[in-house]
């Protein structure tokens, strides 16, 4: 059974990408994945479009951190967090290695990441999504982010500004079923 995932570009989704667990840029301080390709399940990428639609709506695009996370990435990302309630158990799986969650923030016309309060991926009380230690300016800048995303049928968690899900149980995907794109290829 061919797998449900698709491909996010930015000429083809108007976003731009920057995949961090593909980088030294990422909690693990050292690339997780040589796994260059944006995916997302197809029901999550039907989303994003509208969440991209959104977004230009209130003059700003969206910036990708990550989405489609291989089991064997989410091992390693369990491994290095400073803390691990951030961080999935691989053993009952993410829904980045579902396919159905992103992490991504907003940019202004010149590609600027708006202010959030806190980078991505800050594993402290700052960066729970409702966190009254950030500005006000931040506060205000992860609520329209909510909206955009929630407007296109994501849900959000509490504990990362950044992160958004669909809100429906779907399956584990194998990197194995990936073929010529599985992560394990390219090592």
């Amino acid at each position: 059974m061919p797998h449900p995932l698709v491909p996010v570009r930015s000429e083809t989704h108007g976003v731009v990408i920057e995949l961090a667990y593909a980088s030294h840029n990422n909690i693990a301080g050292r690339p997780i994945y040589d796994f260059p390709h944006c995916l997302l399940h197809r029901d999550a990428e039907r989303c994003l479009r509208k969440a991209v639609g959104l977004a230009a709506q209130a003059g700003y695009r969206l910036k990708i951190f990550d989405a489609f996370r291989p089991h064997e990435a989410q091992v390693l990302l369990w491994e290095s967090a400073p803390d691990q309630a951030y961080v999935a158990d691989p053993q009952i799986g993410s829904n980045h290695t579902r396919g159905t969650a992103i992490d991504l923030t907003l940019v202004d016309a010149e590609g600027h990441e708006l202010d959030m309060g806190t980078g991505f991926d800050d594993m402290t009380v700052q960066s729970h999504h409702f966190s009254e230690q950030v500005s006000p300016a931040a506060q205000a800048n992860r609520m329209l982010l909510l909206k955009i995303m929630q407007d296109a049928g994501f849900e959000h968690i509490d504990h990362e500004w950044w992160h958004y899900a669909l809100p429906d149980h779907y399956a584990l995907i194998d990197s194995a079923a990936l073929g010529d794109m599985s992560p394990m290829r390219n090592r």
